[in-house]
């Protein structure tokens, strides 16, 4: 029997498109947002490390203004760098009804600066009833003991649990302990899965 949903956030609840960003550079410098954007996918464990906590927020902010030669201020990076989501309404839509029969919980590999620039204002949150957020945490999905935190918040058993996540890896790490999984592959598919098994 299920008793809690586990919610994935980006590209489930909130896609993201990180050429918003790259557009908004390109407007500053030709070809800063592709530069850019190359040397963050290069370099892309630093994004991880910020995600579990390992380097500070400062750090991070000015070994991205480094690369892009201070051209922008601390603000503005912040900015573009999290202005990047848009709501995912079709399935958000869908949590106030599930909140009444379920524990909702969302995790979710991500960062202070995302949260506080992009994505905390989101009306949504507040039908959850626990947020398990990386860079608080110190650990990242796919770590096993990033999915224990999260059963231990109700004491669930694994079985009790339904998770839902567009990374197949970090499904399948879920699944391997005795989670119940879904794989996102789009909302429509993913709505109508929702409404017809757990509704």
């Amino acid at each position: 029997m299920i008793k809690t949903i586990v919610f994935d956030l980006g590209n489930v609840l909130i896609p993201f498109d990180y050429s918003i960003m790259i557009n908004k550079l390109n407007n500053i410098q030709e070809n800063l947002g592709n530069y850019y954007y190359n040397w963050y996918k290069t370099n892309y464990h630093y994004h991880r490390d910020f995600e579990k906590g390992l380097i500070s927020e400062n750090e991070f902010i000015d070994l991205n203004l480094n690369t892009l030669n201070y051209l922008i201020d601390k603000n503005t990076f912040c900015k573009y760098y999290s202005e990047i989501f848009i709501e995912n309404r079709k399935v958000t839509s869908l949590l106030p009804e599930l909140k009444q029969k379920y524990k909702l919980v969302l995790l979710s590999n991500t960062n202070s600066i995302h949260k506080k620039f992009g994505w905390e204002q989101y009306k949504f949150l507040e039908n959850f009833d626990h947020l398990v957020l990386s860079y608080e945490v110190k650990y990242v999905k796919p770590e096993k003991e990033i999915y224990l935190h999260t059963q231990n918040i109700f004491s669930n058993q694994p079985q009790e649990i339904f998770y839902i996540d567009d990374v197949l890896e970090y499904i399948q790490a879920a699944h391997n302990i005795g989670w119940n999984t879904y794989h996102f592959d789009n909302e429509e598919n993913c709505k109508k899965y929702i409404t017809n098994n757990l509704l």
